[in-house]
């Protein structure tokens, strides 16, 4: 850039702002090494040159005004000061920062510009440091260079601004007022997308909106329903509406591979890694945090694939995702697994709560609960079992510990929460006395009870191996799958026995069934126990309630099952992992198949979601009582829509007839019209009326074989 057109125009910017040079002793002012000179810092984020492209023009500039004038001896320690305030928040570029001074009195003129490798970060410097306090004379004013042109070009009259209209936009909860309280799902087949409603009662679905190569890799529902997120080279985007999916905003993240949004919907977290110049060094990672409705990057972080390739539940490149997992309710916290600690950060600053992580040596896993600020975290037997393993209940953001328990002999441990977090259930893993093998038991938290009461529970055969494990959504209870294969046993607990007590204790255990795992219903009460991979696609469909099997079904090779938001519709597909039989199955959810359909290359299907129930837990059951009332108007309909089908069938059984009818009489009538051309080719001869021919009887003999024998006799 040039040094004369910097100056000119910072010195009529400074002088159109009316920012005065004042002077201060630079003595005042001390940087000690690790002081972050009032800029929150994180205790474990280095930043470092990510590699990424740079943006073109001066989008990664900024300018920082009323910086103090001072000579040129105390130049370099003001200099020191700019560059450690400012390279926390990202990576100044080489010479990245000029501090313009007098050429004739040799001090600095008040500001300086900074340029960082992208405009992410530039944004962010401005955001974070625009009216800092560097003493009580020096207040931060800090502006994009790229705002100059609109400061520049402000008119010296006051004129009004320019009226515009207000436009109402689309209403995006649109679809959840659909007249036949139907659920919408996507699809992703080949290199279309389509957006469906799931019409059960005409035995099909209804297309909503469909777009060829709408994303590059895959599609995701945001969790209330209310975006649809796609994924490209340049970025993410989200989408909205009942029919129409206008997008609503870009994100732009150059390579991205994986996205995730807060529960609230408030944030999308986006991830990519990009290879390393150097074979020998890590790949290096960026996430960013955005603000979904602005587009706004509220926060990123950069690193090594190592430093994220804890937690999570899957993930590319070695990474497990999701990174961050949200916490706390209405997306106030989110947290990162480290080494010895679990980083805790709150969505007001984007900031470590208390500007440090949680310590806790060796930590291997954690998770939050969903609803309340609590997270349960695992840690292991330490030296050589000196030190039991342990799994610990943290109030957040107090940090204030509730509740722990020591386990020993723990090979492994997995948590499980309820969807109410009124339960925990912990799964322990734990060696025999010779080390030789293990045996499972479970910890029941009693999270909402006084001094949150632990219960200990093992199978009636300890020794069982544990294959899937669900609480009900909403519900007390919960279903195991244990046992051998081909054919494990699955039986059903409650936290509440008839006497509504609090101690756990058995349902039923059903024996020997082909199953691997386990689907409840959103609404609970209803089960799916499925048998993947291996076993096929053998369904059953369960009712937990009266502990029978409402239907057995199969949907053969099938890789998945998704309930729908409503506990009303089950869907299985088989995704093209397999060759044949790609599509999908839509089932009620006591087993009946009521459409199948089948689409090549067939990749994803998922229901959108609903935002929760408005309705109190009272008010809920209230409805479920008197059910029967409001179900006349419904039923009535369902009638309706039964005799418009059968109509409908009907209507097809005549409209064969009739082709058939005249097809017929298309034949009868060719055949009529070439009498007189086959009567010629029979030199006259009528032949066509069945009378005129006599039938005769002819025996005809035919010699099948002739063999000799000789045959001797005895005289």
């Amino acid at each position: 850039m040039g040094d004369v057109l910097i100056m000119n125009q910072t010195e009529e910017l400074a002088s159109r702002l009316g920012i005065d040079l004042i002077q201060v002793d630079l003595d005042s002012i001390h940087v000690l090494p690790g002081e972050n000179c009032g800029i929150v810092s994180d205790d474990e984020d280095v930043y470092e040159d990510d590699q990424m492209e740079l943006d073109s023009g001066f989008g990664n500039v900024i300018v920082v005004d009323n910086l103090p004038v001072v000579p040129q001896e105390k130049f370099e320690k003001l200099e020191a000061v700019i560059r450690k305030i400012y390279s926390q928040i990202g990576v100044i570029k080489e010479d990245g920062l000029w501090m313009p001074r007098d050429p004739e009195t040799k001090k600095t003129l008040g500001y300086c510009f900074i340029e960082y490798n992208t405009s992410q970060e530039a944004e962010l410097a401005k955001e974070k440091t625009n009216g800092y306090k560097l003493d009580k004379a020096h207040i931060f004013s800090v502006n994009m260079f790229d705002d100059f042109d609109k400061f520049m070009k402000v008119p010296n009259e006051w004129a009004p601004p320019e009226y515009k209209p207000y436009t109402p936009g689309e209403n995006l909860q649109q679809w959840l007022m659909d007249e036949k309280a139907r659920d919408q799902f996507v699809i992703r087949a080949g290199t279309d997308t389509e957006v469906l409603w799931n019409d059960a009662r005409h035995l099909k679905p209804e297309p909503v909106y469909k777009r060829t190569y709408w994303t590059e890799s895959f599609v995701q529902w945001s969790p209330l329903g209310t975006y649809l997120a796609t994924v490209h080279r340049q970025g993410a985007a989200v989408w909205g509406g009942a029919a129409t999916f206008n997008r609503l905003m870009r994100y732009a993240h150059p390579q991205v591979k994986l996205i995730d949004f807060s529960p609230g919907e408030k944030y999308l977290v986006t991830y990519s890694s990009h290879e390393p110049s150097n074979p020998r060094d890590a790949n290096r990672v960026v996430l960013n945090i955005f603000d979904v409705r602005t587009g706004k990057v509220m926060r990123d972080f950069k690193g090594s694939a190592d430093e994220y390739a804890v937690g999570g539940t899957g993930g590319v490149a070695g990474v497990s995702w999701p990174v961050f997992r949200w916490g706390g309710g209405k997306d106030k916290y989110f947290a990162k697994l480290g080494k010895n600690a679990i980083s805790v950060y709150e969505t007001e600053t984007f900031t470590l709560i208390d500007k440090k992580s949680l310590k806790v040596e060796n930590v291997m896993d954690f998770s939050w609960s969903p609803t309340d600020p609590i997270l349960a975290l695992f840690v292991p037997e330490l030296g050589g079992g000196n030190q039991p393993a342990r799994v610990s209940l943290v109030q957040i953001p107090s940090k204030e510990e509730l509740r722990q328990k020591n386990l020993f002999s723990v090979s492994d441990c997995k948590m499980y929460w309820q969807s109410n977090g009124d339960y925990l259930a912990v799964k322990v893993d734990r060696y025999t006395k010779t080390k030789r093998s293990t045996y499972t038991g479970f910890e029941l938290f009693r999270i909402k009870e006084r001094d949150i009461p632990i219960e200990v529970l093992e199978l009636d055969n300890k020794n069982d191996k544990i294959i899937a494990f669900a609480w009900e959504p909403k519900g007390n209870r919960f279903a195991v799958i244990h046992g051998d294969s081909p054919r494990p046993d699955i039986s059903f607990y409650t936290m509440k026995t008839t006497s509504n007590t609090s101690r756990v204790s058995k349902l039923t255990t059903l024996k020997g069934k082909q199953a691997n795992a386990l689907f409840w219903s959103p609404s609970g009460r209803y089960i799916v126990l499925a048998g993947l991979k291996g076993f096929n696609g053998q369904l059953e469909f369960y009712n937990v309630d009266e502990l029978e099997t409402m239907a057995t079904a199969e949907h053969f090779m099938a890789t998945d099952i998704e309930w729908d938001p409503t506990g009303r519709y089950v869907a299985t597909s088989v995704t093209s992992v397999h060759e044949m039989e790609n599509g999908f199955n839509i089932w009620s959810f006591n087993g009946k198949l009521l459409y199948r359909i089948l689409k090549d290359h067939f990749y994803q299907f998922l229901w959108r979601p609903r935002s929760p129930s408005f309705l109190s837990p009272e008010k809920e059951e209230e409805i479920a009582k008197n059910l029967k009332k409001y179900s006349k108007k419904y039923e009535a309909e369902d009638q309706d829509v039964s005799l418009q089908l059968s109509e409908q069938e009907r209507e097809k059984r005549r409209a064969l007839k009739d082709e058939w009818e005249k097809w017929v009489s298309k034949w009868k009538r060719l055949h009529e019209e070439e009498k007189l051309e086959r009567q010629g080719l029979r030199d006259g001869e009528a032949g066509d009326e069945e009378e005129e021919y006599e039938a005769k009887e002819i025996e005809v003999e035919e010699v099948v074989d002739v063999s000799e024998e000789v045959v001797s006799f005895d005289d």
